[in-house]
């Protein structure tokens, strides 16, 4: 599939050296996420299923992503969150094969925060701010902040953020296991290209496959491992990855 993204008006996309940066671009509304935005990302996660690259979601000007686009959340009825809009687009980025970054500086709130959330990572500023606003503006977080949330952080933090408002930054967030590791706002985007290729040095067969059996349920397991396993015993790289370690061993 060959994808035109210089038409997006959303999103900014960069391939650096085999990593894909996923650049949230509507800085005048604080990259509120509106169906514009998601319809690109639909369209990112289509070539990312096709053609499985490493991807970092990155904010422009300081902040990650403010929440949905309230003006266009208002208008929404039961048909729409039936429909799980945002809900639908970030679990697809959740289940995308290689691994997802999340590079947050400033604001992550509500929506911003669930679109973190669908990362496999989370790397961030000491000025990134963490919440789910929702509560106050009458609504739920129903596009994974009830579930990822609780599973990230435990669920008594996550009872504070979603049903009292608690913000985090981003100490509390590393101390809270929400996000992996904290960087200086002009060193973000380099941790977070670090960390891409440290995992691109893996196999990627391993990596995708191991990404797809942390998903799996408990009752899933040890059956589904030892299926996933078997698929790796027999692969190429397997192979000449272990008679590459034998051979430095050997050298020693």
């Amino acid at each position: 599939m060959t994808a035109n993204f210089d038409r997006f008006t959303a999103l900014k996309i960069e391939d650096r050296d085999g990593v894909f940066f996923i650049r949230l671009s509507r800085p005048e509304v604080k990259n509120a996420i509106d169906q514009t935005m998601v319809n690109e990302l639909h369209e990112v996660c289509a070539h990312l299923e096709e053609q499985p690259q490493v991807a970092v979601i990155v904010g422009t000007d300081g902040i990650f992503a403010s929440g949905a686009d309230i003006a266009q959340l208002r208008e929404r009825r039961r048909a729409d969150a039936l429909r799980g809009i945002n809900n639908t687009i970030f679990h697809r980025i959740a289940q995308l094969p290689m691994p997802v970054i999340g590079a947050v500086d400033g604001y992550a709130l509500g929506g911003g925060l669930e679109l973190a959330l669908a990362a496999d990572f989370r790397l961030a500023t000491g000025r990134a701010k963490f919440g789910q606003p929702e509560t106050s503006l009458g609504i739920m977080a129903a596009a994974g902040g009830t579930w990822r949330l609780r599973a990230a952080v435990g669920e008594p933090l996550a009872r504070e953020i979603l049903l009292a408002g608690r913000i985090l930054d981003g100490a509390e967030a590393l101390s809270n296991q929400l996000v992996t590791a904290l960087a200086e706002p002009d060193a973000l985007e380099d941790e977070a290209l670090a960390l891409a290729e440290r995992i691109g040095r893996q196999d990627p067969l391993a990596v995708r496959i191991t990404k797809s059996v942390l998903a799996m349920p408990e009752g899933a397991h040890p059956q589904v491992d030892n299926l996933a396993q078997a698929i790796l015993f027999e692969s190429e790289a397997k192979f000449d990855r272990m008679q590459a370690f034998l051979d430095r061993k050997k050298k020693k």
